[in-house]
């Protein structure tokens, strides 16, 4: 059983409210708050279809989320067109989150290599879960896709995050209802399919209003009434997405 630290995960938290920008914090929060939900994940992933063929590949999802060009060639309205979009539009690139975890001494956690693939996916795929939710980079949409995340992934990292995160958008922006709104995207979590075991691969390729579908991911209303950068929920047709 993996030991949690919280003396560090509090260092880390108010290094990281002092500095919003640090994002190594959030990876030493995370290691040090998560116990052993990577190890359990990964033993779940490892039940799947979709986990037996990764894990007997190999083969890590950043390379192909890295390949704008072929993202781009993927059909209108698809969410691989959707994420390219979306990353060039929050000038982020897919692997902007391996630069920053990877400053972080990987003591809090000894993972096996199929352990670490699936902790590498989570990580990887972490802006698909931004699309698919329908929540941006900014800071409220951040929190609101950490409160998600702690849904699916039960790792306390991101339910401190997200409280933390939550309480500090509230302060600056005045609004009351970012916390309902984190609480909502935290049920919405709760309700989707387990997003560590989907196939990101092949759902590149389908619409986003189908891959929402599929995983079970319904609109986040209480988001999209207070954020401005809200997107989305509709299609280039204008039909629900």
């Amino acid at each position: 059983m993996s030991r949690r630290q919280p003396l560090v995960a509090i260092r880390a938290l108010r290094n990281l409210i002092a500095n919003p920008e640090n994002t190594e914090e959030v990876f030493v929060i995370m290691r040090a708050l998560s116990g052993d939900a990577v190890k359990d994940g990964a033993a779940r992933f490892a039940a799947t279809d979709v986990g037996r063929q990764v894990l007997t590949a190999g083969t890590d999802i950043l390379p192909k989320l890295c390949d704008r060009d072929a993202l781009r060639r993927l059909p209108e309205g698809s969410l691989g067109r959707r994420y390219v979009t979306f990353a060039e539009n929050a000038g982020i690139t897919a692997d902007g989150l391996v630069e920053a975890s990877e400053v972080v001494s990987e003591e809090y956690m000894t993972l096996t290599e199929d352990e670490a693939l699936y902790a590498r996916r989570l990580r990887d795929t972490h802006d698909l879960w931004h699309v698919v939710s329908g929540f941006s980079t900014a800071p409220f949409g951040e929190v609101c896709v950490v409160a998600f995340s702690y849904a699916q992934t039960k790792n306390l990292g991101f339910a401190a995050i997200a409280l933390i995160g939550a309480l500090k958008v509230a302060r600056d922006s005045g609004q009351s209802g970012v916390l309902r709104a984190a609480w909502q995207a935290y049920r919405i979590g709760r309700r989707a399919a387990w997003l560590p075991g989907a196939d990101w691969e092949a759902l590149l390729c389908r619409p986003l209003h189908e891959v929402r579908a599929a995983l079970k991911i319904t609109p986040p209303t209480r988001y999209q009434r207070l954020a401005p950068d809200s997107h989305g929920w509709r299609d280039a047709a204008g039909a629900a997405a």
